[in-house]
């Protein structure tokens, strides 16, 4: 994550209520890691060579731009009444949403945005945006889907890699941030044969929980192994939690070009917010 000082919670908005989530969702998650929170929306019409301004004789707030403006406004207005006193900007920029948000990804803490924006699909479908920048920021993004809790724990997916690495990192952050307890899942089918495979678990956890006592000694961790498939296992998880967290792939060789296939199934099926958390290369 990017932890340079003023890196702001950056949020993607399209006028959908999953994206008014969203803004609510960025607002909680500024207010509490003490950064400003930036609103930012693609403005895409310039590229399509569609014109913007309103033609002449037009009642006020008539044109794409200036409806684009009202827009982020009215998104600034509810993270305010979300967090009021928090430090908030909004912004057009012109260009596709994912690309205007990927531009923004390396100086972004966060970037968080809704599982699908206008003319999404059933709540199940997660819209192309979300899973695009998911896929290829540089910083953790936070997907506002499910239930949005203020109790509960944070889940962090574990597999032994180093993406399940940072996402413990991660994960860890957030809950001391939080005041949660941190609940780390280790996932596998059951093996066949004699060997259950327990000292594997206890190997992979054990690793995961490596340095998280000393740097954040008050936080509370619980960490079990779980004989199911990976997302199946995080679904279930994620029912009672607040926040449920995994990593994918940074951009070496072919990594970040697309997301996990337990990453991609945790954004179609978590019944919370999902962070996805990218490794160092």
């Amino acid at each position: 994550m990017n932890s340079a000082n003023g890196a702001a919670v950056v949020v993607g908005v399209d006028g959908s209520e999953p994206a008014t989530r969203a803004v609510r969702l960025a607002a909680r998650e500024a207010r509490r890691r003490n950064r400003p929170l930036r609103v930012v929306h693609g403005f895409i019409w310039p590229l399509l060579r569609v014109p913007v301004s309103a033609p002449a004789g037009s009642p006020p707030g008539a044109g794409l731009r200036n409806q684009a403006e009202q827009l982020v406004s009215d998104a600034v207005a509810v993270a305010e009444a979300e967090s009021p006193g928090l430090r908030i900007t909004g912004e057009i920029i012109d260009g596709e949403a994912a690309a205007v948000l990927l531009g923004e990804s390396p100086t972004a803490a966060v970037i968080v945005l809704g599982d699908r924006g206008l003319g999404g699909f059933a709540a199940l479908v997660v819209g192309s945006v979300a899973v695009q920048v998911a896929s290829y920021a540089d910083c953790p993004v936070l997907i506002a889907r499910g239930t949005a809790r203020a109790d509960g724990p944070v889940v962090a997916g574990v597999d032994g890699s180093t993406l399940s690495r940072a996402a413990v990192e991660f994960a860890a952050e957030t809950a001391s941030t939080r005041g949660a307890p941190l609940h780390m899942v280790h996932a596998r089918p059951a093996p066949r044969g004699r060997d259950d495979g327990a000292e594997e678990d206890e190997r992979v956890l054990t690793e995961a929980l490596a340095g998280i006592g000393e740097r954040w000694p008050d936080l509370t961790v619980h960490a079990e192994a779980v004989r199911a498939k990976p997302v199946a296992a995080l679904t279930t998880a994620s029912a009672g939690a607040q926040l449920l967290v995994v990593g994918r792939q940074g951009r070496g060789a072919l990594g970040g070009l697309l997301l996990g296939s337990v990453s991609q199934g945790i954004l179609h099926r978590s019944a919370c917010p999902v962070a996805v958390v990218r490794t160092l290369d």
